[in-house]
């Protein structure tokens, strides 16, 4: 366990901040605080989290998109004013090219910050068949030389599944045990409190969003909130920084299939909350405030 401060990013892939009205699950669901967050109104500040409205369209006209909105969050370059456009899915060569030089994993392993990692397991399939795209996440990683979390790493309470819950990886045939909520921030935590820097992925959000499900997005949005503050109440806030955001809005909307315009929210918690929000207008303040929040330790 490493005393110094440290930061946890949690991303969480398609989660704006939409109006009220039956096509947001979040209204009347107050389960899900503190992701309940509607525009114009102040949301419910969960162990004194700030909520910072964050801009993913970046200058650029058109839905922000997975890949370039993911690209920014995790190099802090402006990935779809650089590229000219959105890019959905993954990264295309520019974009990867943009990720090796700047990765947030590369920049601290630079800067001497450590240790540093990636929280989410991957399975023995990506290994032994590399898919042809990979996420901005993956090639982050890549970028730095790190090291993947394997499924038996999860097996040995030292890795998450993107589906904390490792529902889907049963449905896979994976041979792992069922997680409740928290469960899965028991393991979070110990991650947090043994790096500097760590990173967590969720992205059944955006899937859910794409599908319109209203019922399931009500169930998921519940237990990851449920997630989320059960880990909050894991982790020492003196010590560390928890950043929250997404790279665009899309289940806060189940009236379209399309991502949305709308802010998302990005919630920083720990002791330096107020001047690591005060920084983040855009996806490209979430890299420079974390490499602050390691490298000027005041």
């Amino acid at each position: 366990m490493t005393t110094e401060p440290s930061v946890l990013l949690f991303f969480i892939d398609g989660l704006g901040i939409g109006e009220r009205g039956p096509f947001n699950p979040f209204d009347g669901l107050p389960a899900a605080a503190p992701l309940a967050i509607f525009s114009g109104e102040s949301p419910e500040r969960f162990r004194d989290g700030i909520v910072v409205p964050t801009d993913p369209s970046l200058g650029v006209a058109g839905r922000p998109q997975s890949a370039s909105g993911q690209t920014t969050i995790l190099t802090g370059v402006n990935a779809p004013a650089l590229v000219g456009y959105h890019k959905q899915g993954f990264p295309n060569k520019a974009l990867l090219e943009i990720i090796e030089q700047h990765s947030i994993f590369r920049q601290l392993k630079q800067l001497g910050v450590g240790p540093i990692t990636f929280a989410n397991a991957y399975t023995s399939r990506f290994f032994s068949e590399r898919p042809r795209w990979v996420s901005a996440t993956t090639a982050a990683v890549e970028a730095a030389g790190l090291q993947f979390r394997t499924v038996a790493d999860l097996n040995d309470g030292a890795a998450l599944y993107q589906d904390f819950t490792n529902q889907l990886l049963i449905e896979r045939g994976e041979d792992v045990a069922l997680r409740n909520e928290e469960e899965a921030a028991e393991v979070l935590a110990r991650l947090c409190a043994a790096h500097r820097f760590t990173l967590y992925e969720y992205f059944i959000t955006d899937k859910i969003g794409h599908a319109q499900d209203m019922v399931l997005a009500k169930k998921v949005l519940t237990s990851l909130a449920r997630f989320l503050r059960e880990l909050l109440t894991r982790l020492d806030l003196d010590r560390t920084t928890v950043i929250l955001t997404s790279d665009h809005g899309n289940i806060e909307d189940l009236s379209i299939r399309n991502h949305t315009l709308h802010p998302v929210p990005t919630i920083v918690w720990g002791s330096k909350r107020e001047k690591t929000a005060a920084r983040i207008h855009d996806l490209t303040d979430i890299t420079p405030a974390i490499v602050e929040l390691l490298t000027n330790i005041n």
